[in-house]
């Protein structure tokens, strides 16, 4: 295999394996997934509720460390850093959209998109607030950007997610179910800011789904059975 380090490859995994023990019994979820995304590819992963998917998308975005295997991200090793290394890169290459929103609560709608551009530091307020102004506009819910998490429907609360983890415009989207509060219309609006950014930018994106309209808009759709990944047709 090729130098990972040297590689133009967005996000690579090689036997990538995570083992859970509940009480004194080793629980395989993982066992030996290899993953590579190139630039400007969507990558959905399907599979039964339980199979492990969130799992997945956590070690890849060094949310989580794996058992066994190796993440890198634009060529950086992920999972040889670090706690504060794998933050460092999370925050500079990986956006992030959960399958509950976790908006913090006290912020607004803008504010919460903000959050990226605050927490990077290094740029203008100006800056950061017409970045999330233009995402929450692309997500259609700029009307509500002065309203709190708590003021926002199911599926404003995940768009406002989206427009956060864009925020920093990440070489990486990994994003977990992030259609499953919206309605079908709304559903595609967001397929298709997707598909706009990963052409625009250059954006690697790798989604979990249960939405068959999501995955049919990805350039490959993998099922993970069995605690490994084998590619399928839709």
């Amino acid at each position: 295999m090729n130098d990972p380090s040297a590689s133009p490859l967005a996000l690579q995994a090689t036997g990538l394996a995570k083992t859970y023990q509940e009480g004194i019994t080793p629980v395989e979820v993982l066992r030996g997934v290899d993953l590579v995304v190139e630039p400007g590819e969507m990558v959905a992963v399907v599979g039964a509720s339980g199979s492990g998917k969130s799992t997945l998308l956590h070690l890849l975005g060094g949310l989580d460390a794996p058992t066994a295997g190796q993440v890198w991200v634009g060529g950086a090793a992920m999972t040889a850093l670090n706690e504060d290394g794998r933050s460092r890169l999370r925050s500079r290459a990986v956006g992030f959209v959960f399958q509950f929103s976790q908006l913090l609560p006290e912020f607004t709608a803008l504010e919460n998109a903000m959050m990226p551009g605050w927490i990077a530091g290094g740029r203008a307020e100006s800056e950061a607030r017409g970045r999330a102004e233009e995402l929450l506009r692309d997500l259609g819910v700029m009307e509500r950007a002065e309203h709190k998490p708590s003021e926002l429907s199911g599926g404003e609360q995940q768009r406002v997610a989206m427009a956060r983890a864009l925020h920093r415009r990440p070489a990486v989207l990994l994003a977990d179910e992030p259609t499953g509060n919206l309605d079908r219309n709304a559903a595609q609006g967001l397929v298709e800011v997707l598909q706009r950014y990963r052409r625009d930018h250059g954006q690697a994106t790798v989604i979990v789904t249960h939405n068959p309209d999501l995955a049919r808009a990805a350039d490959r759709v993998l099922l993970l059975e069995e605690g490994r990944l084998k590619p399928m047709n839709v």
